[in-house]
C-alpha cells in the first residue's frame, strides 16, 4: 500500500481530515445555542425548535453506517467528497432559509452529508498515514477535534449567534469548499469493492424513528387523538417492526444480529443510548434555560457552559485510570448517581439562581459523570470481540449514541411544553413574557432535566448487572487501540 504522508501526520492531509471532524463537532454544538435566537426571529414553537436538532440527529445517526458502507463501496475519497459537498450546499440553505419547512429540510439534508463524510473520514487516517508514529499522531489530531469542537462549538456558536442566526451555518460553505479542495488534491481514494448495500434498511429504521418522534413532538400542539398525531405513532411502531424483520433476512444487514449475541452487551447498547439521550437532551434544555429564563446573550450561555467540557474532560480521565483497578458496573453506577443526583438539584432551580455559587460547580459535577460514562461505556462493548468486529461494534455504538439524541429532545420537549402551558405559559418568543410566564417556561424545563435524572439513576441499575472486570476492560482498549493503527 502507498501512503501520501510517509512518516509525517502534519500537512494539508490532516488539515482535511481534521477540519471536516471539527466542522461536524461544531456544527452539532453550535445550533443549540442559537435557538432561542433561531425561534425569535423565525417565529418557530418549541417543536419546531426542537426539530431544529433532531431533524440533523435523525438522518446522521440513521444514516451512519450506510456511509461507512458507501465509502468501501464507491472509495472513501469520493464519498468523503459527496458528503463534505452535500453537507456544505445543505449549509448554504439553512443559512438561506426564509421559514420553518425550508430550514428544517435543509438540516435533514445537512445529518445526511455528515452521515456520508464522518465515517469516511476516520477510515482515511489508515489509508492515508504510515503505521507507526505518523498514523498515531494522525489518530490524536482528528481524535482531539471532539474535544476542541465541543468547547469552540460553544463560544464560535455564542458570537457568531450574536451577529445573526444565519452564520452558524453559512460560515460551513468556505470552510466546506476548502476540505473538498484538500480532499480532491492530497488525499488518495482506496481500493473499493461494489458489495450489497442495505438502503432499505437504512431508511426504513431513520424513517420509523422519524415518524415516532414526530408523534410525540407535535402530540400536545396538534391533541394526541388527531389522525396525524396517531398514525404517525402507528406507522413508526410498524416500520421498526418491518426493519426487525427485514434485518433478519438481509444477507448482509446493517445490524449484523451476531453483535447481540452477548447480553452485558446488549445492556451496554442500552446504556449507551441512555446516556446519549441523557447528554443531548440535557444540553438542550440548559441552553434554553440559560438563555430564556436567565436572559443569558448567546455568547454569555456558551461561554458560561465550558466549565461543563472541563468537567467531561476531567472525568474522562479518572474514568480511564480507575478502569484498571475498579469493576466497570461500579464505575458506571457511580457515574449514573454523580450525574442524577446533578439533575436532580439542576432541575429545582429557577430565574433568580446565580451562576458562581451555584450553575459553576454543578455544571463541573454533570460533566464528570458524563464523561466517565463517555470512556467505559464504548470500551465495554468491545471487550471479548475479535479485533476484525472492533470496526463495526465501535460504529454501531456511535449510531446509538447519535441517535439518542434527537429521539429524547423529540420525547422530553413535548414534556416540557405540557408543563409550561399547564402553569399558565407560553411557548412562543421568551422576550414577549412576563415574569409568571417565564417562570411556567423555566419550570418545564427542569421538569426535562428531573426526567433526565430518572432516566441517569434507571442506566445505573443496568449498569450494575454488567459483569466485565478491569483486567477484560484493560485488553479492550488495547485492542482498540491496535484496530485504530492497523
Amino acid at each position: 500500500m502507498q501512503y501520501p504522508v510517509k512518516q509525517r501526520a502534519f500537512g494539508l492531509a490532516i488539515l482535511v481530515l481534521s477540519g471536516l471532524q471539527l466542522m461536524v463537532v461544531l456544527d452539532g454544538t453550535v445550533v443549540i445555542f442559537a435557538l432561542p435566537r433561531l425561534q425569535q426571529e423565525m417565529g418557530m414553537s418549541s417543536a419546531g425548535g426542537a426539530w431544529t436538532v433532531t431533524s440533523y440527529g435523525l438522518t446522521f445517526a440513521g444514516l451512519m453506517l450506510l456511509g461507512g458502507r458507501l465509502g468501501d463501496a464507491f472509495g472513501r475519497k469520493r464519498m468523503l467528497i459527496v458528503g463534505v459537498g452535500l453537507f456544505t450546499f445543505a449549509s448554504l440553505l439553512c443559512g438561506l432559509a426564509q421559514n420553518e419547512a425550508m430550514l428544517l429540510a435543509a438540516r435533514a439534508v445537512q445529518g445526511a452529508g455528515a452521515a456520508v463524510a464522518a465515517p469516511t473520514a476516520f477510515a482515511l487516517v489508515a489509508t492515508t498515514f504510515a503505521p507507526g508514529k505518523a498514523r498515531n499522531q494522525a489518530i490524536a489530531i482528528v481524535g482531539s477535534m471532539v474535544g476542541i469542537g465541543s468547547v469552540g462549538g460553544l463560544v464560535v456558536g455564542g458570537a457568531l449567534t450574536e451577529l445573526s442566526w444565519r452564520w452558524i451555518f453559512l460560515i460551513n460553505v468556505p470552510i466546506g469548499a476548502l476540505i473538498i479542495l484538500g480532499a480532491w488534491y492530497r488525499l488518495s481514494d482506496t481500493e473499493h469493492h461494489r458489495s450489497s448495500l442495505d438502503v432499505r434498511g437504512a431508511l426504513l429504521g431513520t424513517v420509523a424513528c422519524a415518524s415516532i418522534v414526530f408523534g410525540a413532538t407535535e402530540g400536545p400542539q396538534l391533541g394526541w387523538t388527531s389522525p396525524a398525531i396517531i398514525g404517525a405513532l402507528v406507522a413508526g411502531v410498524v416500520l421498526l417492526v418491518v426493519f426487525v424483520v427485514v434485518e433478519r433476512r438481509v444477507e448482509d444487514p446493517l445490524l449484523p444480529w451476531s453483535l447481540f449475541d452477548s447480553r452485558d452487551r446488549v445492556a451496554t447498547f442500552l446504556l449507551i443510548f441512555l446516556a446519549g439521550g441523557v447528554l443531548g437532551a440535557m444540553t438542550f434544555f440548559v441552553a434554553q434555560f440559560l438563555q430564556n429564563v436567565l436572559g443569558y446573550s448567546p455568547l454569555v450561555a456558551g461561554v458560561g457552559s465550558i466549565p461543563f467540557t472541563v468537567g467531561i474532560g476531567v472525568g474522562s480521565a479518572l474514568a480511564s485510570k480507575a478502569a484498571l483497578m475498579v469493576a466497570p458496573r461500579w464505575l458506571l453506577a457511580g457515574a449514573a448517581v454523580v450525574l442524577a443526583a446533578g439533575l436532580l438539584f439542576g432541575s429545582t432551580l429557577d430565574r433568580d439562581v446565580q451562576y458562581a455559587p451555584t450553575l459553576l460547580p454543578l455544571l463541573i459535577v454533570i460533566g464528570l459523570g458524563v464523561g466517565m460514562a463517555m470512556v467505559l461505556a464504548p470500551l465495554c462493548v468491545l471487550v471479548g470481540v475479535p479485533q476484525s468486529n472492533i470496526g463495526p461494534l465501535s460504529a454501531v455504538g456511535q449510531m446509538f449514541m447519535n441517535l439518542a439524541t434527537p429521539v429524547f429532545i423529540g420525547l422530553l420537549t413535548p414534556i416540557a411544553a405540557s408543563r409550561t402551558l399547564s402553569l399558565g405559559g407560553r411557548t412562543g418568543k421568551a422576550a414577549d413574557m412576563n415574569s409568571a410566564e417565564i417562570d411556567a417556561l423555566g419550570s418545564g424545563y427542569t421538569l426535562a432535566l428531573f426526567v433526565c435524572a430518572i432516566i441517569a439513576l434507571v442506566a445505573g441499575v443496568i449498569a450494575l448487572t454488567l459483569r466485565f472486570t478491569p483486567p477484560q476492560l484493560a485488553q479492550a482498549q488495547h485492542a482498540q487501540e491496535a484496530a485504530q493503527q492497523g
